[in-house]
């Protein structure tokens, strides 16, 4: 394969890396309040466009399927709300006992009891063309169901959740109605553009955590959580995956995608005004707030990268299954 080809191939992975360079560069152009205005565009904007692509993209008996796919939304509301916070709670006994900030790790666990977001789970399951109308309902409802339990305003986050997933879904459905022909003729590239919002949430991400106040730690203290916010991430990936792959357990190669990144993905948006209200008048808010600020781009990064692999994994597996599903031809005497 020559270099334009491998170029053309690997241009995710590339662009991941030139928009956290530009992020890193200026930071206050992406950042909050920053001339790209993300609070809009890409609270608003971007993720109204995600769906919107989504509703055009998935055909209407999917995302029917999806919603009565009980199980595989038991497993990644129970992982993500029971089994997630359980399993950090734990580890922190263990941690407990080492040399790092106590406000550091409360925030640690703080992470484990939030809800997945309803961005980057859902364009990361896209990308690797993984059950998609799984993964929308899964987010959405996560953030639903923790924002309605929480002294968080859930009339306020109900209505952002509305306006910016179910209704640009529901308009997506609706045109395609209507261009439903033109649509599986010319086949336009959803998974490129959703790739392509992707990367503006990470610049707009790195950008944030970049200028952040908050992340000015003592190297060491920054190094030692990070590396087990990316630790934890890898190996509730693995179990997960462990888990939905296991013989008789029901789901498919495109379910397990959705599920690796549905229950692994915590939200940031509602994450935030959670802290403020449950540690209002705290002096070390900051340092609470410092694990989720790691988290959600770590999350971001570390799920763009291995796109490939797992989009690899489920078409060899998808691939393997037709295959033992082929009827036997029958043996010539």
């Amino acid at each position: 394969m020559g270099l334009p080809e491998r170029l053309r191939k690997e241009w995710f992975i590339l662009g991941i890396v030139l928009v956290i360079a530009v992020a890193r560069l200026e930071p206050a152009v992406g950042g909050k309040g920053g001339p790209l205005k993300p609070e809009i565009t890409i609270t608003y904007i971007a993720v109204s466009a995600i769906f919107f692509n989504s509703g055009l993209s998935l055909k209407t008996e999917e995302l029917t399927s999806a919603l009565m796919h009980v199980k595989l939304h038991l497993f990644v509301q129970i992982f993500t709300l029971v089994f997630f916070p359980t399993a950090i709670w734990l580890f922190l006994q263990l941690l407990s006992i080492t040399p790092i900030n106590e406000w550091l790790l409360k925030g640690l666990q703080t992470v484990g009891c939030m809800p997945p977001p309803v961005s980057s789970a859902v364009i990361l399951t896209k990308a690797v063309g993984g059950n998609e109308a799984a993964a929308i309902f899964n987010s959405a409802f996560g953030s639903f169901l923790l924002g309605s339990s929480s002294s968080v305003p859930f009339t306020s986050i109900f209505s952002q959740l509305f306006m910016t997933v179910v209704v640009p879904l529901i308009i997506g459905q609706i045109v395609r109605r209507y261009i439903k022909d033109w649509l599986e003729r010319k086949k336009p590239p959803f998974g490129a553009i959703s790739s392509c919002v992707l990367l503006m949430i990470i610049y707009t991400t790195f950008c944030d955590t970049f200028a952040n106040p908050n992340i000015d730690l003592d190297k060491f203290s920054l190094i030692i959580i990070v590396f087990i916010i990316f630790s934890v991430q890898l190996s509730f990936m693995f179990l997960t995956f462990l888990f939905s792959t296991r013989n008789n357990s029901g789901f498919t190669p495109a379910d397990t995608v959705a599920i690796i990144f549905c229950s692994t993905h915590k939200s940031l948006t509602l994450g935030i005004p959670m802290l403020k209200i449950v540690f209002a008048g705290y002096e070390h808010l900051s340092l609470i707030s410092v694990p989720l600020l790691i988290y959600h781009p770590a999350q971001i990064l570390l799920g763009s990268l291995l796109v490939p692999t797992i989009k690899s994994w489920m078409v060899s597996r998808q691939k393997a299954l037709k295959l033992t599903r082929q009827p036997k031809a029958p043996v010539k005497v």
